[in-house]
């Protein structure tokens, strides 16, 4: 019985979640021939402000990002 455990930003409509979770159940049933009906999902979501990479939070990325594009700057942000 696979358990698949997936940490995901916050922020995503339910119907997003929903073809997630779909789309792993039939990922793990096609890659190991386990029965759908055996595969557990459990999806945590995290807010932006508790994500981080680079020690820069998805919170911050976003607000970056923002100012580049009124700024109408082209340049990557935190990549």
């Amino acid at each position: 019985m696979p358990i698949i455990e997936v940490t995901i930003a916050e922020g995503r409509s339910d119907e997003e979640l929903r073809m997630l979770i779909s789309e792993l159940t039939h990922a793990a049933h096609r890659a190991i021939g386990t029965p759908v009906a055996n595969v557990r999902v459990i999806l945590r979501e995290t807010p932006k402000t508790h994500f981080a990479a680079g020690d820069v939070t998805l919170a911050e990325r976003e607000v970056s990002a923002a100012k580049i594009r009124i700024s109408g700057t082209t340049a990557d942000v935190g990549g």
